[in-house]
């Protein structure tokens, strides 16, 4: 493969990237997955592996950014990060025996609806009703949400960080600002622990993807979460939506033409 096809590719993946993750916590391997098998003929398990290779720097500069703005809870989300992480090397692992998997198509379809869901009905949680959850109930939601959540990022390789938005402010609460910060903070961690195990399992990516797909979605992610921060509440909902319904139906489209 020329490498300025793979510099271009990786760019429009990087990019795309970075920007869910920055606007919208998702996982950087709803885009890179699917893009480098399709485009670049990657095998779709290590294409997830340079995807989730790829979050991890993101998802972190991405979380530090929001810390600055104060919209990061580490406090409360460890329980969360315990299970999602325990979880997703489960999935990872189910997923090594399904050669050549395609993303699940009801994922997708889900995410969609999670899309319109944020922009038909936006979330305005304030910060007071957020701490306003019972200890023992949050632990309890995040122990399932983490669950699921967790499996979903192993397994599918995207979809974790927009389903754990959807658990942050549907089960949990939280503000969207709030919520998309602590998302990408503990997708920091899931990417890390996934990406391992995609290697470990799967064996070494392409080197130059892997490098050029790191650099680039690390570049946007920093751009979109200064942007993310310095928007209002409802603005923030719309992006989101939008965010994860383009993405969504960008995976379809790369599913149909492979």
């Amino acid at each position: 493969m020329h490498l300025i096809t793979k510099v271009i590719i990786c760019f429009l993946a990087g990019a795309g990237a970075g920007i869910g993750t920055g606007f919208a916590g998702m996982s950087a391997a709803a885009i890179i997955g699917p893009m480098l098998t399709v485009f670049l003929g990657i095998p779709a398990y290590q294409a997830v592996g340079i995807g989730l290779a790829s979050d991890v720097l993101a998802s972190g500069i991405s979380a530090w950014t929001y810390k600055k703005h104060g919209n990061l809870d580490v406090k409360n989300s460890v329980v969360l990060l315990a299970c999602v992480l325990a979880m997703t090397v489960v999935g990872s692992l189910v997923a090594s025996f399904l050669p050549e998997r395609a993303m699940s198509s009801s994922t997708q379809f889900m995410m969609i609806f999670i899309g319109l869901r944020f922009l038909l009905k936006p979330v305005t949680t304030t910060r007071e009703q957020m701490e306003a959850l019972e200890k023992s109930e949050r632990i309890k939601k995040s122990i399932m949400g983490g669950l699921m959540v967790g499996f979903i990022c192993g397994f599918v390789g995207a979809g974790g960080g927009m389903m754990l938005l959807f658990v942050l402010t549907s089960f949990l609460g939280y503000e969207v600002h709030m919520a998309v910060g602590t998302s990408v903070f503990i997708m920091a961690f899931t990417a890390f622990t996934g990406s391992v195990s995609h290697v470990l399992i799967g064996g070494v990516p392409d080197i130059t993807c892997l490098l050029l797909c790191i650099v680039f979605t690390l570049i946007w992610a920093r751009i979109a979460a200064k942007l993310a921060n310095k928007a209002s509440a409802i603005t923030l909902n719309r992006v989101v939506g939008v965010v994860m319904i383009l993405t969504s139906a960008a995976i379809l489209l790369f599913k149909f033409l492979s």
